[in-house]
Order: structure tokens, then C-alpha cells, then sequence
């Protein structure tokens, strides 16, 4: 095995999606209207090879991963619980969302996928899918990899990137 170089596998496949609803917050107290995107998501691992298997990664448990993560936001409105701007008022049957100290909706609570992020922007989405990527990663005890790159497209043409290098 060539000690020198690094290896990286990728998965982009047509089931790594979710449809969901949001809305964002913008600067100069703008608030978008609620609105959903088909959102696509692709992966990258680079990492040291399984000394047994030969691979980074098993290619199942990702794509696994990936769905089971993707699975959570599908068809939810996603509500960022870190915004300065944003009040959630959590009950067990509906969730109040308040921006700027207005009300503005009232959703059914399990329609709701509440995110530790704070605004809902496919940037910060990237960036809570590696997060949950590495933490079922944990959970399933997979070793631990390297890097992980990961994309969300809320468009054709329009997404963003998040890197994470691990610990």
C-alpha cells in the first residue's frame, strides 16, 4: 500500500434527497416566505483504508447513513433553533414559530424538524448532515474516517459545500 496519497470515495445518488420547507432569515430584517426545495445531497470520505476490507468506507453503510439522515428532514418544515430572530414555542402537538417578535406560523409538531443551526440555509444544512453523519457513523461503531465533504442542492446549480476534517 503507497503510504503517500490519501483516498476518496463519493456517493451522489438519486435516493439522497428530501423535500422540505423553509424560510430564512436575511439581512436588514427581511424574513423569506416559507417555501421547499427538492433538496439533493452528495457525500465524500477521504480517509486511510480499512486494513481487512481494503476500502475507506463500506459503501452500504454510507449510502445507509446518508438515507436514514435525509429520512429525518424529508417532507418536514425545518425550523433553526439557534436564530437570534427566531422564537419556537415547542408543545407537544404544534410548534409556534415567532420572528422578530411577530407571530408568523403555527405548525403541527410532527411536521417539524427542529435543527441545532441558526437559519435554515444550505450552507448551515451541509454543515448539521456531517455533523449527524459522524455521529451515526459513531453509533454504528464504523471507525473513524477523515474528512468529510458534503453537498446539499436545493436547485439545479444552486447548493453549498461543507468540509469537515474530523478530529
Amino acid at each position: 500500500m503507497d503510504a503517500r496519497g490519501q483516498f476518496k470515495v463519493t456517493v451522489a445518488k438519486e435516493d439522497l434527497v428530501f423535500a422540505a420547507a423553509h424560510f430564512i432569515t436575511l439581512p436588514g430584517h427581511r424574513c423569506e416566505g416559507l417555501h421547499g426545495h427538492n433538496y439533493r445531497t452528495g457525500i465524500a470520505v477521504e480517509g486511510d483504508l480499512e486494513p481487512d476490507g481494503w476500502y475507506v468506507i463500506d459503501f452500504t453503510v454510507l449510502k445507509q447513513v446518508l438515507r436514514h439522515i435525509t429520512a429525518e428532514l424529508d417532507h418536514k418544515v425545518l425550523l433553526p433553533q439557534h436564530n437570534p430572530r427566531i422564537a419556537l414555542s415547542v408543545a407537544t402537538d404544534r410548534v409556534a414559530v415567532a420572528v422578530d417578535g411577530a407571530d408568523r406560523y403555527v405548525f403541527p409538531r410532527a411536521d417539524c424538524a427542529l435543527l441545532p443551526i441558526p437559519n435554515t440555509t444550505v450552507e448551515m444544512l451541509a454543515q448539521h448532515l456531517v455533523r449527524r453523519v459522524r455521529e451515526e457513523l459513531a453509533r454504528a461503531s464504523i471507525r473513524p474516517v477523515g474528512t468529510i465533504e458534503l453537498e446539499v442542492e436545493e436547485n439545479f446549480g444552486q447548493s453549498a459545500t461543507y468540509r469537515d476534517a474530523g478530529s
